[in-house]
This record gives structure tokens, sequence and C-alpha cells, in this order.
């Protein structure tokens, strides 16, 4: 069994991105995964100041505010599995802030082996408009020395309508039910 932190990025509860987690979720519960989940943009949390506030306070940011919930299930995942619709070839701002917030623990993240997975979802149906938000995922997987543990893009998924009439659902099922302690 395997400890799994979803974060989702998305201010749309019923939107493309939610159900592609709801089926990993499923897929990973079914699997006898342990599953937590923050969905950001209903959080609190204000973005990194830069202030080096926290390495001079045993990682204590000069923010309380909602990451608080959140770092004892970064710290214990196996696997973190980030969830976004594509905002301008990005990630959403809310899961960024996140993110970013992840200083304050930098040196504990980069001694801890995790896999890192990730589930995006855009209108765009040209596969090159994933291409910087790939490699955000894929460098973050390098900097923090996390495992990349899979991603599901899903091209052309405007709508929930969109994703439900394709494999996507299935696909983040798959990759939630597949994953395996290494």
């Amino acid at each position: 069994m395997m400890k799994v932190l979803i974060l989702t990025g998305s201010p749309h509860p019923q939107g493309t991105t939610a159900l592609l987690a709801d089926e990993f979720i499923i897929g990973a519960k079914g699997a006898g995964h342990e599953v937590v989940r923050f969905d950001t943009a209903k959080l609190d949390i204000h973005p990194c100041l830069g202030c080096f506030h926290c390495h001079n306070n045993d990682g204590r940011c000069v923010y309380d505010d909602d990451m608080k919930q959140i770092f004892p299930h970064l710290l214990s995942a196996d696997a973190i599995v980030l969830v976004t619709p594509l905002y301008y070839f990005g990630m959403t701002a809310q899961l960024k802030r996140v993110i970013d917030r992840y200083f304050s623990v930098n040196s504990i993240l980069r001694q801890t082996p995790k896999q890192l997975c990730l589930l995006a979802a855009c209108g765009d149906k040209e596969r090159w408009a994933m291409d910087a938000l790939v490699v955000h995922y894929q460098t973050l997987c390098r900097y923090l020395h996390w495992q990349e543990g899979g991603m599901v893009l899903a091209i052309g998924a405007y709508t929930r309508k969109d994703a439900e009439e394709s494999n996507y659902p299935l696909m983040a099922k798959n990759l939630g039910a597949g994953l395996q302690p290494f």
C-alpha cells in the first residue's frame, strides 16, 4: 500500500480535471492505496515571498495558512499527483502556489524518494500545447530526485463532456490502479 497525495488546481469542482482526479482515486483506492485529496482552489494559500523566513525558522513559513494541512501529507506521501487544467500553457496559479511553498521543506523533499504523477486537460487539440507543462513536471522530478510516475494528458478535452466521451478517464483510473512502490 502507498500513501497518495492528490493536489488539484482547478477552480471548477465538476470540470475535466476533477473527473480525471476522481477516476485516478477510484483506481488507486481499488488497488489498496490510501488517498488524500486537496482542492487547492478552495484553500487559503498565500504565494511564496522568497523571504527565507522558513530557512531561518526550521521550515516554518511566515504565513499561517492552509499549507499547514498539506505539509504532513506531502512529507509522508509515497506519491504526489498534480492535477490541473492547462492555463496559458502551464498549471493553474492555485496549484503553482502550493508547489512554490515546497521551498520551506525543500531539503526534506529532495532526500525523500517519491513518485510524481501529472493529470492535465486542455481544450487545444495539438499535443504541443502541453509541452511547457510536461517540461515543468519533468523538471520537478529531476530537481526533487523523484521518480516520474506517469501522466495523462487529456488533449482536446475542453469540457467535462469532452473528457467523458474519451479514453482519458479510463487512463487516469488505470494510472491510479497501476501505482507501484519503488
